[in-house]
């Protein structure tokens, strides 16, 4: 194993959750308000949400990295104000891994929004419910499916990012440096062992989380024809 071996795997992993657990909290409500919200800029808003998908990676860590200098109103604005520099930390190539990884939350919980049968929702107003508890106790509970999807698809891809966080966060050692670069960097200094090492990990990773997503959806669907 390569001596940061585990550093950089625990990095990974960490990345990986929080960037699931961020675009969990955010995505649920931008997803409910896209799915049922009617204004005439709504275009603009889903293309702006789903570019990451088309965009190269490269490009978003890119104009990332120029707008978290200190070079750009808000660069000194998170500097100065919030004491806060994003390049190069690992809360950099956490908020470029939440931009990039957006529409891979976002499409699954769309989806499951759209699936809901609409009578649940009038129902719930209808007995005086608020939007926030009909989201909570009436449309959640009946989209799991979507949500496991939107986590799972985030968690995997994030596993394999590789350009947002090179771009942005660059190759530290312990602060920024996941599989994904190690990978990249154990190559070019022909360590193939090395490489092989991490991209063995990841391959498992991405396998074992995918089965899991199968056999968690065959199942649920089961339990609904039942």
């Amino acid at each position: 194993m390569p001596p940061d071996y585990w550093q950089t795997l625990q990095l990974t992993l960490v990345l990986a959750a929080s960037t699931t657990a961020l675009l969990l909290v955010l995505g649920v409500p931008l997803a409910y308000w896209l799915t049922h919200a009617r204004f005439r800029g709504k275009p603009l808003v889903e293309a702006v949400v789903s570019l990451p998908l088309v965009l190269p990676p490269t490009v978003i860590g890119f104009y990332l990295l120029l707008a978290f200098s200190d070079g750009t109103a808000l660069g000194r604005f998170l500097i100065n104000t919030l004491g806060l520099s994003l390049n190069f930390t690992f809360a950099g190539i956490l908020v470029g891994s939440m931009v990039y990884n957006l529409p891979f939350m976002m499409q699954p919980l769309q989806a499951g929004f759209q699936q809901v049968p609409r009578s649940l929702r009038e129902a719930a107003y209808t007995l005086g419910k608020s939007r926030l508890t009909t989201l909570g106790r009436v449309l959640l509970p009946n989209m799991k499916p979507a949500l496991l999807s939107g986590a799972v698809l985030t968690f995997a891809h994030t596993l394999g990012e590789f350009g947002v966080v090179l771009m942005i966060g660059g190759n530290l050692p312990g602060r920024t440096r996941v599989a994904s670069i190690a990978i990249y960097d154990e190559q070019q200094s022909l360590h193939y062992a090395q490489a092989n090492a991490y991209a063995l990990t990841l391959l498992a990773l991405a396998f074992g989380i995918l089965v899991g997503l199968f056999y968690l959806t065959k199942r649920d669907a089961t339990r609904r024809l039942l």
